[in-house]
């Protein structure tokens, strides 16, 4: 199996002013890209050849697990953004004040967590085993499936992501990604959970959810 780099779904430029063409080509054309191509180097003749990617990332380690992470990583933190507006669903939005509180106190602990993470990493809004809600600050390539975590959202602080439009300014970028934020995703992972990876691989531009009544 040759794992592809996924095409955006959105143009390079959709994402201004918060995120700039120029970012989108580095990140997506050249780091993003760069995972994947190093990912089927290294799996040429092994064990994890013929694998889907959530599995190699289950059972790999050292560069193969990297790489194979990262490149699950981006996917998920690009269909994560939108140009488009809008919102969490309703059910959504009602687990997340069960669980945080409030739309504006989960804001805040997100992005703080963000913020706060030394280096480079992950930080998810996920589903645990016990069907709550969390934020989950991940270091490097690290992932929320290892623990059998639902993962709902993710936004990349890794330097890559933000140093063209922000510099050293990752509280800036974190505030501006959050206008960014494609709730129908979301929203789409939340309701449909056995969905590990992806619910709207097809999808062109942003996820089309409709809340059931």
């Amino acid at each position: 199996m040759t794992h592809t780099l996924m095409t955006l779904p959105f143009d390079e430029n959709a994402l201004e002013p918060y995120i700039s063409s120029e970012t989108m080509q580095y990140h997506h054309g050249k780091h993003h890209a760069g995972y994947v191509n190093k990912l089927n180097t290294l799996i040429k003749d092994t064990e994890f050849a013929e694998m889907e990617l959530d599995e190699i990332i289950k059972k790999s380690s050292g560069g193969i697990f990297n790489n194979a992470s990262q490149v699950y990583n981006h996917n998920f933190y690009f269909k994560g953004m939108s140009s488009k507006k809008s919102t969490p669903s309703k059910t959504l939005v009602e687990a997340i004040e069960r669980d945080f509180a409030s739309m504006e106190k989960f804001k805040d602990l997100f992005l703080q967590a963000a913020a706060n993470l030394f280096g480079s990493g992950w930080v998810w809004l996920s589903i645990n085993k016990e069907e709550k809600l969390i934020i989950e600050s991940r270091s490097n390539a690290d992932n929320p499936i290892l623990d059998d975590h639902i993962p709902l959202l993710t936004c990349d602080v890794w330097e890559h992501a933000y140093y063209i439009d922000y510099r050293n300014a990752r509280a800036e970028y974190l505030e501006k990604w959050w206008e960014l934020v494609n709730w129908d995703f979301v929203s789409e992972n939340f309701v449909n959970p056995h969905y590990l990876v992806f619910p709207c691989d097809d999808y062109s531009g942003a996820c089309e959810f409709k809340e059931e009544k």
